[in-house]
């Protein structure tokens, strides 16, 4: 059986079945695709059920990239260089790691029209949903990218350890073309505690979707950002990424985002 899943916890608000069967059905390639909730602690154990199912391959969500990345055996080099691991597969007894979130997000930002060359901005967030992100926005060509966390030190430590000049943490007069939201925040229907003034004439992106993203776009629109996103588009790139990763052939992802735009509308 060519058997995939999503982990992930909460994990029922996952479109990536819908994804993956109509990647399926495009380049004609039969695949069970499954959502799982796995509790935080627990990924390395549900893994091996997985495997012993015949599991091939599986994507990981929050709050689980973190320890995708200590599972697994091999890594790829935007795996190592984001520290967290999206996408693992399985072959040879071997428990592969990747990360395609980075390269989802940058290319949605080019669908949308969104700069990156020179841009300054403000990233929520330091688990690993951001630094999934950061090496492929550094490598756009950003100005500087401010970096907030709910606790400071951690991402102090983070941003030491990454060693790029145009990291930094926030100032009070700081002003941004672009705020990306990869805190959990949103899974919880809450906001990140950052001042109202970061969203002004922004470009406002979160990387949850749908109505999971409502609140916290309402509230930058609100504030007088200048657009407002919300991740859907990064969602079925990444996992166009990890199709083809599994299968090495990239699907077209046109269709796909018209069909769940229409549903999410």
């Amino acid at each position: 059986m060519n058997l995939y899943a999503v982990f992930g916890y909460p994990i029922e608000h996952s479109l990536s079945p819908r994804i993956h069967a109509q990647f399926g059905r495009q380049l004609g390639i039969t695949l069970v695709y499954e959502r799982r909730a796995v509790p935080p602690g627990s990924l390395a154990q549900a893994v091996e059920r997985f495997r012993e199912e015949g599991g091939r391959g599986a994507n990981v969500t929050v709050p689980l990239k973190g320890e995708a990345y200590a599972l697994a055996s091999m890594r790829t080099p935007r795996a190592e260089r984001a520290g967290a691991v999206n996408t693992l597969s399985f072959a040879d007894g071997a428990i592969l790691g990747d990360n395609t979130d980075g390269d989802g997000l940058v290319v949605d930002l080019a669908y949308h029209q969104v700069p990156l060359s020179a841009a300054r901005l403000l990233l929520l967030g330091a688990g690993g949903a951001a630094q999934g992100i950061l090496g492929p926005l550094l490598d756009a060509g950003v100005e500087r990218i401010a970096v907030w966390n709910r606790t400071p030190g951690r991402a102090q430590e983070w941003l030491a350890r990454v060693g790029d000049a145009r990291l930094h943490r926030p100032a009070a007069d700081d002003s941004y073309d672009l705020v990306i939201n990869a805190t959990a925040a949103s899974l919880g229907h809450a906001l990140p505690p950052v001042p109202d003034t970061v969203f002004r004439d922004a470009v406002v992106y979160d990387l949850a979707y749908g109505p999971i993203a409502g609140r916290f776009l309402a509230h930058a629109r609100a504030q007088g950002a200048s657009r407002v996103l919300d991740g859907l588009g990064m969602l079925i790139e990444q996992a166009a990424s990890a199709f083809c990763v599994w299968h090495g052939v990239r699907p077209d992802t046109a269709g796909v985002r018209a069909l769940l735009r229409d549903e999410l509308a």
